[in-house]
């Protein structure tokens, strides 16, 4: 299929293309779709080789681990080894939104997302059409939607310039709000650290999480 850009402002054409694309995540394809952050390139996270696909196609190894979006909060629990309070405080104060969080995954989850050492990166993002194919699709392994080595794709058609018919279906939910990533954190450890600080502050999550600042950003 060649790639289309399906307008979903339009009622007919956002059904359409929801269609299409819950059924291309499900039979292994690749799907472009507005996050709040960011465009992402997505696919089934259980699916391996659309996963692999999903890094050959913007052409990254897998020492970079590919995320994974979630269209609830209830969904984390099945995804990771221990709901600890952390991730709980993060989940209720940040999702849907711009964090990211590490934490390690569940040991029976028979996917392979790149080179984990064992965590996943989870989000919930706060954008309409993201959380409806979400919700239909279940968890998709979600990478920001460019070339690596290239700007992140802002809208539909940026990430079209830079994928093509690679991609066959492209939902156009207008320019991204935040444009720039998620900010990162990992609870991986024994205390949280931010390895990305971007769309949410560390005074934001010092605060929920009653640490100072820099305690999050020490390295």
């Amino acid at each position: 299929m060649q790639g289309k850009i399906f307008n979903c402002a339009d009622d007919a054409e956002r059904e359409e293309g929801m269609n299409i694309a819950v059924k291309a995540a499900q039979s292994g394809r690749l799907v472009v779709m507005p996050t709040d952050t960011l465009y992402g390139l997505g696919c089934d996270a259980f699916d391996n080789d659309a996963v692999a696909n999903l890094l050959a196609t913007k052409q990254r190894g897998p020492d970079m681990p590919v995320p994974v979006l979630v269209g609830s909060w209830d969904t984390v629990r099945g995804l990771v080894a221990s709901y600890t309070d952390t991730a709980r405080d993060l989940v209720e104060a940040f999702w849907p939104g711009g964090l990211s969080i590490v934490a390690p995954q569940a040991p029976s989850l028979p996917w392979n997302l790149g080179d984990t050492r064992g965590t996943v990166l989870l989000r919930m993002p706060n954008q309409p059409l993201a959380l409806e194919l979400l919700q239909r699709t279940g968890p998709m392994a979600v990478s920001s939607a460019n070339i690596s080595g290239n700007p992140p794709a802002l809208n539909a058609a940026n990430a079209k310039q830079q994928f093509g018919d690679a991609v066959g279906i492209y939902l156009d939910g207008g320019d991204a709000q935040v444009g720039e990533p998620s900010t990162i954190v990992d609870i991986s450890g024994p205390q949280p650290l931010i390895l990305r600080e971007a769309a949410i502050s560390a005074e934001r999550i010092g605060e929920v999480l009653s640490l100072d600042p820099e305690q999050l950003r020490r390295r």
